[in-house]
C-alpha cells in the first residue's frame, strides 16, 4: 500500500528509528538497520534477542513506530519521511544478519510527508495517511 515514491524512498535509506515499550510501560527508541520487502519491515542486528526492544516485543508488547526521515533542506524547511505505526514480532528467521532473531513490523497506519508534494501547505503540515489492513 506503498505509493511507487514512497517504497523508493523507503528503499534508499539505510537507517529508521523504532520505537517500543517494556513491560513497565517505558518508552525507548533505538536507530536501526531495516529490509523492505514492500509489505513489512524487517529489522535485525548483532546479538539482537538481548536487546531492550527484541526483549519488549517478544515479551507480547507489540505495538511500535517505526519512523524513516531525513531533513532535505532547511531553507526552505524540507522534512521528508515516513511513520508507521504497526504491530511488530520477533521471530526466528534467515535474513541479512543470517539465521537468527529478528522483528518483523507489519504496518497498520502510516503518514508520509515531502516526498509526493510538499510537506506544509499554507503553512499546515499536509502528511499522506493510509491505514492498512489488520495484520
Amino acid at each position: 500500500m506503498f505509493t511507487d515514491a514512497e517504497t523508493a524512498y523507503l528503499r534508499s535509506q539505510p537507517l529508521a528509528r523504532l520505537g517500543t515499550v517494556d513491560s513497565t510501560g517505558q518508552p525507548n527508541v533505538d536507530a536501526v538497520t531495516f529490509e523492505f520487502d514492500w509489505a513489512r519491515f524487517v529489522i535485525g542486528g548483532h546479538k539482537l534477542e538481548g536487546s531492550r526492544k527484541y526483549k519488549s516485543i517478544a515479551a507480547g508488547n507489540g505495538k511500535v513506530s517505526l519512523i524513516v526521515d531525513y531533513l532535505q533542506s532547511q531553507e526552505p524547511w524540507q522534512p521528508r519521511g515516513i511513520k508507521i505505526h504497526g504491530a511488530a514480532a520477533a521471530v526466528e528467521r534467515d535474513g541479512s544478519f543470517g539465521p537468527g532473531s529478528y522483528i518483523v513490523v507489519t504496518p497498520t497506519l502510516s503518514w508520509s510527508w515531502g516526498l509526493e508534494g510538499v510537506s506544509f501547505q499554507d503553512g499546515k503540515f499536509t502528511p499522506r495517511r493510509t491505514v492498512w489492513p489488520a495484520p
